[in-house]
């Protein structure tokens, strides 16, 4: 019989205790109903009938140990499997620093969670695995969270982790293989490897795995951290990643793989948001607005640097009208109608929009969508 897959993908939590967070004006992030949001989404996966539950990053708002705790055990409440990977905010310093914990300690409260070589070496540093949850399936958890000399965060794979994922590849050529990573693979919007604002959300290193996985057919990676309602494809591979639980527009997905009478592999996507809590009765329209009046400064980012070069008085003309910019890509499936801008920059917003973004590729959605996969 053919694979018959069941899942749900929650991104970027960022969960945090009351007593954990902090203040501050410009943050973008609702973290204050994180736990809220979660419990919402969960009530509503009850009736679901799932085979697991994936966390591609950011599960905790700055890497604090209270939060990674409280996380772990209510996802042990869960009747279901759950698989989680670390994200640049779930261990932000190499070395526990009183407030964020190291990256071995990961791994250990995250031990039923993906993680389960933590219990046999528990100094273990590898913060990578692999798991066949159901029969068919291989999930391969990464690690896209490494530090230079300096100690600064890095998103990269290292050459250890590599080498592990060339060897573990061609034991699973009779699977169905999903990769799991934090970082963006592929790009989600135009440029965004040299972009100045997204190429921190881009694998710094992404051209090496991307041929090791061509090279032995894996075609899903699931990513987050970008905050985004996206999928794109290049050379047979879709990266999916899920916008943020405590950011607009509060999205979740529900995945079902299956093969069909053909013998091949049929991806169906829905995506679901969050409308409310009892602590927010219209959270999408408080979110959208929370967001565009924290949006100027990226806005004039965007203007003022390549491609488009405004001048700061250009900038400052055009930048309130774009506060909802980064919503109405977070929202996914943007299309944008604006007749006022000068033709450069329509055109330049026009390369966002959800259009086949590389010629050749399939068509995709980014909320609701079918994949056509090889058997």
């Amino acid at each position: 019989m053919g694979l018959d897959l069941r899942f749900a993908i929650l991104s970027d939590l960022h969960i945090g205790l009351p007593h954990t967070l902090h203040d501050h004006p410009t943050r973008f992030h609702l973290v204050e109903w994180s736990i809220p949001a979660l419990e919402t989404v969960l009530d509503r996966l009850a009736g679901c009938p799932l085979d697991f539950l994936l966390l591609p990053g950011d599960l905790t708002q700055h890497g604090e140990l209270e939060n990674h705790q409280w996380l772990a055990h209510r996802l042990g409440q869960l009747p279901y499997p759950v698989f989680v990977i670390p994200g640049n905010h779930d261990i932000p310093v190499p070395e526990a620093d009183g407030t964020a914990i190291a990256p071995a300690t990961f791994a250990q409260i995250y031990r039923d969670f993906g993680y389960h070589h933590a219990s046999e070496q528990p100094n273990s540093p590898a913060l990578y695995y692999s798991q066949s949850p159901v029969p068919g399936l291989r999930l391969i958890g990464l690690n896209s969270n490494q530090f230079n000399r300096a100690g600064r965060q890095v998103g990269a794979l290292d050459l250890q982790q590599l080498r592990w994922l060339e060897a573990l590849l061609p034991s699973c050529r009779d699977e169905f293989v999903l990769v799991m990573v934090h970082h963006n693979v592929l790009e989600h919007f135009p440029a965004q490897r040299v972009h100045p604002i997204g190429r921190r959300y881009m694998l710094k290193n992404s051209d090496p795995l991307l041929r090791l996985l061509r090279r032995h057919g894996v075609q899903v990676v699931l990513t987050g951290h970008l905050h985004v309602q996206d999928i794109t494809s290049q050379n047979g591979i879709f990266d999916i990643t899920t916008g943020s639980l405590v950011s607009f527009p509060h999205p979740y997905r529900l995945a079902h793989f299956y093969h069909n009478h053909r013998g091949d592999m049929i991806g169906n996507i829905e995506s679901f948001r969050v409308e409310s809590l009892a602590e927010c009765p219209d959270l999408q329209t408080y979110s959208r607005q929370w967001m565009g009046d924290r949006s100027e400064y990226f806005m004039m980012r965007m203007l003022t640097e390549s491609p488009l070069n405004f001048s700061e008085q250009e900038a400052k003309r055009y930048a309130p009208q774009l506060r909802d910019f980064w919503a109405t890509i977070a929202d996914g499936d943007p299309t944008f109608d604006t007749p006022e801008f000068p033709p450069v920059l329509q055109r330049y917003l026009q390369t966002y929009e959800a259009h086949q973004r590389q010629p050749g590729e399939p068509l995709t959605q980014d909320n609701d969508t079918v994949l056509q996969l090889q058997g």
